[in-house]
């Protein structure tokens, strides 16, 4: 409990203050999640493969802290020299981490996309624990996580929802929109976060089945690492940032609608 206590402390006053703050907190979260990456899959400790491989995240960091997004791509696309596994695991952090950044710094809602995500992520990994727990039945990914169930993840979904349409609703963000299309276009696209958040959970489950480890790390006491505390984060983050380039002046990437995304892509076709 101490160490959650003391994580979402941390959390939240860096998402509030933004800044060098906000930049610095992310960095080292992409430089811890690398080192568990590199520890999972056999990189020895204290070896120049293992140094470089947190250096590729902590230097992508940097460079997305700066502004500089379109000089990122060049640390996924040149980890290959760390074998596929490496090379997927150093591609994720990078689209997490680049993307929480971008959410935070570069969008006009600012806090509110983060506490978006976040609320969507946590409520859905809390309600399907709960769901679970009450209901039990069949079970969702018996050979992957044999403690999920189906109800959890219909729960799980549910919960998601619920977070997204109250945050969209405080945020007042809503790009003009009426309330029942913002309350319809925020339940949306929670309920497409919410189902990516398990996706997350279930893909993290399945490497760590894979590689015969039960936790990712040890860095969280009681909660096991970095990895297994933002796995649903790492898959939600990315592709809130993405429909975050669809959104409209002063709103938030909930209140993307059809037609704003046929925009958008007209302006990137165009390009």
């Amino acid at each position: 409990m101490t160490s959650a206590a003391v994580l979402v402390v941390v959390a939240a006053t860096a998402i509030g203050l933004g800044g060098s703050v906000y930049k610095v907190l992310i960095t080292l979260t992409m430089t811890g999640l690398a080192m568990e990456m590199a520890d999972m899959f056999g990189l020895a400790r204290k070896t120049w493969r293992h140094i470089l491989y947190l250096l590729w995240a902590a230097c992508a960091g940097i460079v997305a802290s700066q502004g500089h997004w379109t000089q990122l791509p060049i640390f996924p696309m040149s980890a290959f020299v760390f074998g596929p596994a490496l090379w997927c695991g150093n591609a994720v952090i990078v689209a997490a981490g680049a993307a929480l950044l971008w959410l935070r710094l570069g969008t006009e809602t600012g806090i509110w996309s983060v506490v978006f995500v976040i609320a969507v992520v946590v409520s859905s990994d809390s309600s399907a624990y709960m769901v679970g727990r009450l209901i039990g039945g069949p079970k969702l990914a018996p050979s992957i996580s044999p403690g999920k169930t189906r109800s959890g993840a219909a729960g799980g979904l549910v919960g998601a929802v619920l977070a997204g349409v109250v945050v969209a609703v405080f945020a007042d963000a809503d790009g003009g929109l009426s309330t029942s299309t913002l309350l319809l276009r925020s339940a949306f696209w929670a309920a497409l976060l919410g189902v990516v958040a398990q996706t997350g959970d279930l893909i993290e489950s399945a490497v760590k089945r894979r590689r015969g480890v039960k936790d990712s790390g040890t860095l969280l006491p009681g909660h096991g690492g970095l990895l297994d505390r933002f796995d649903a984060l790492l898959a939600v983050a990315p592709l809130a940032a993405l429909i975050s380039l669809a959104a409209g002046q002063g709103a938030g990437f909930w209140a993307v609608g059809p037609d704003d995304i046929m925009a958008a892509l007209s302006r990137w076709i165009g390009r």
